[in-house]
């Protein structure tokens, strides 16, 4: 196995672990001044077999995201991709933000995995013991003790291929949806820069401000 070549290994550990169904786990927007975050995933069982084609979104160009979004759609057993506007991560961080569409993906699925795999070494997902000390602040979503068990892998996007296909549908939606508020509000260039800190959105912000669409509690260029 390559970095850019992912594969069923890991969710076929915990299947054999006694998992029904696996659910890989990728978000995109974590890092962007305006949008908002959102969270992919893709839910595998023991019939599925390594999508070709399918790597991490980064490593992809749009239109290769795009031709495989209707693959991985048809190939997994079921799939989401929840958001959390930048309202929402404004008041209750960034973290959070990220547990908050992720709840809101598994909680639509047609069928809830068993198990998780989450990029990364921290796991996000899972929420805190101490939540319930603010559970009157928190969107009623956060306040659920549903979650399941979370498995997290360093660069799971490059190796595990529900994973990669979860950060491409994340990507593909996404994309989409700052090409639409692009069409809104063309000021900040967001159908190129996608919400990200690129010269022209730095520029746009200095010149314009920020718009409703802006994460206006972090320390945006003015």
């Amino acid at each position: 196995m390559t970095a850019t070549s992912p594969s069923l290994r890991l969710e076929r550990h915990l299947l054999r672990a006694g998992a029904t169904c696996v659910a890989g786990i990728d978000e995109v927007g974590r890092g962007a001044l305006s949008g908002p975050v959102s969270v992919g995933v893709v839910v595998v069982d023991a019939r599925r077999r390594a999508l070709a084609g399918v790597r991490d979104s980064k490593l992809l160009q749009p239109s290769v995201r795009e031709d495989l979004a209707p693959r991985i759609r048809a190939w997994a057993v079921c799939h989401a991709v929840g958001h959390a506007g930048p309202g929402e991560i404004d008041a209750i961080g960034i973290i959070a933000a990220l547990r908050l569409a992720a709840m809101r993906a598994l909680g639509s699925l047609s069928t809830p995995p068993d198990a998780v795999i989450l990029d990364g070494r921290h796991d996000w997902l899972t929420p805190p013991a101490q939540a319930s000390l603010l559970d009157g602040d928190l969107p009623h979503e956060l306040v659920s003790d549903s979650c399941p068990p979370v498995t997290t892998q360093v660069k799971a996007d490059l190796t595990c291929t529900s994973v990669a296909a979860a950060s491409i549908l994340a990507k593909v939606e996404r994309d989409a949806l700052m090409a639409g508020l692009h069409e809104q509000d063309p000021r900040y260039g967001w159908r190129e820069n996608k919400g990200y800190a690129s010269p022209d959105h730095v520029d746009a912000l200095r010149r314009w401000g920020p718009s409703d669409h802006h994460r206006r509690s972090w320390d945006l260029p003015g």
